[in-house]
């Protein structure tokens, strides 16, 4: 008897045992992950963001004052700073809780797809440029010139509606497509560096506009200011959900090319030799790839989907061109970039982010009292954290991956 119930009940735990080694393999896989690294620098970079919040409130400072006599009136100061900021920017970002009526409710949310649209556009040129082995920072430039020719369109043609969109978003594709293909070709020709070059470019793209906005040709009629014209109705976004809200057309655009571009990557043979030159030129170039081609290639591409974010503000949003029409969109979508890994859906998740971060400043500031600036430290600290994933697993303990470990040894 004793012999059946040990037959029994020790396969039971040979299986059990597979089954808990397999359980702590995959905890170790996700501890050991890339985007693990990418979540906890997201949370480091909230927790400080939190402190900075603490220590610029008022009633805190105050409070703190007489800590040691009454130290709950100091817990408590800190937990209300805390939850009217975090909750300000969640109204500002995701849903407005207190507004009457169900479109004011989501429209935070809505706003936060609008910012992100322009962002996704040049995060997936810039991630592209990245796995294709080009540190590509020319999307400012390539952002201005691209809304500077889509707006061109925009404002001095008359199309018929569907036509003048058509001509006006192509412009702006071109627009970027014409800055990016400038460093590839001196690179895969010349070989200069691409940073380098983008960086001069941006520059040139900057005074480039600012000159054509001096022009009567780019002007605004009775308006002395560096500003243009109004883009007609026929070449603007159309809005998806009503006049109420800024959400355009843009940003099923900015989705659809992030689709293109993950099947560009991952499904074609042309996708695969821009990744294989990325990862080894020497290997590609003994396998018969065009180093210089696929250098010019993906710069032209990047360039295109940078150009395309500049159709955001432009035919979107702002619907006229400044020479301050990109803002920082060029720097920001580098952060982008990186946060989503270079892959078309972690660079839509980090614009989202990055996007919901920019909406709440408004709320933060007026509901929270708080300076709109603490957005951008945490945005500076995500940068920060990302850029050194040792840091975020020594912070948090988390492991190493196997293959830097044998590296290591």
């Amino acid at each position: 008897m004793s012999e059946q119930g040990q037959s029994t009940t020790e396969p039971d735990a040979e299986v059990a045992a597979p089954q808990e080694s397999r359980s702590r393999q995959v905890l170790r896989e996700i501890a050991e992950s890339s985007s693990m690294v990418v979540f906890m620098a997201i949370v480091a970079s909230m927790i400080i963001g939190g402190l900075l919040i603490i220590f610029a409130d008022e009633a805190v400072r105050e409070s703190a004052g007489y800590f040691f006599s009454r130290p709950g009136d100091t817990f408590s100061a800190i937990g209300d700073a805390l939850g009217s900021a975090y909750s300000a920017m969640f109204n500002g970002a995701v849903l407005n809780l207190q507004a009457e009526s169900f479109a004011g409710m989501i429209k935070p949310f809505t706003q936060t797809l609008t910012m992100a649209t322009p962002l996704i556009f040049a995060g997936l040129g810039l991630g592209l440029g990245f796995r294709a082995g080009l540190f590509n920072i020319g999307a400012q430039g390539q952002i201005l010139i691209g809304a500077t020719v889509g707006g061109y369109i925009g404002f001095a043609w008359d199309l018929p509606w569907g036509l003048h969109l058509l001509l006006a978003v192509l412009g702006c594709a071109l627009g970027g497509a014409l800055w990016g293909f400038i460093p590839g070709v001196l690179k895969a020709k010349r070989g200069a560096h691409e940073v380098i070059v983008t960086i001069m470019l941006n520059y040139i793209a900057l005074y480039l506009v600012a000159w054509l906005l001096s022009l009567e040709a780019f002007q605004r009629e009775g308006s002395d200011n560096p500003i243009s014209p109004i883009v007609a109705e026929t070449a603007q976004y159309p809005k998806i959900l009503g006049v109420q809200f800024n959400l355009h057309l843009g940003f099923v655009l900015a989705l659809a090319c992030a689709w293109g571009v993950w099947w560009l990557m991952e499904r074609s043979t042309l996708g695969f030799r821009l990744r294989a030159v990325g990862a080894n030129p020497s290997a590609a170039r003994t396998a018969g790839m065009s180093i210089g081609a696929a250098t010019i290639l993906t710069m032209v591409i990047a360039g295109a989907l940078a150009g395309l974010a500049g159709s955001a503000p432009v035919l979107g949003t702002q619907k006229f061109l400044t020479d301050a029409v990109a803002g920082s969109l060029g720097f920001d979508a580098i952060t982008v970039a990186l946060l989503g890994r270079s892959r078309p859906l972690g660079i839509v998740l980090a614009a989202i982010l990055f996007g919901g971060l920019q909406a709440s400043g408004p709320s933060l500031q007026v509901n929270a009292g708080l300076p709109v600036d603490i957005v951008v430290v945490i945005q500076a600290l995500i940068v920060l954290f990302i850029a050194a994933p040792p840091l975020v697993r020594a912070i948090f303990r988390l492991p190493s991956p196997a293959h830097e470990k044998e590296v290591a040894a």
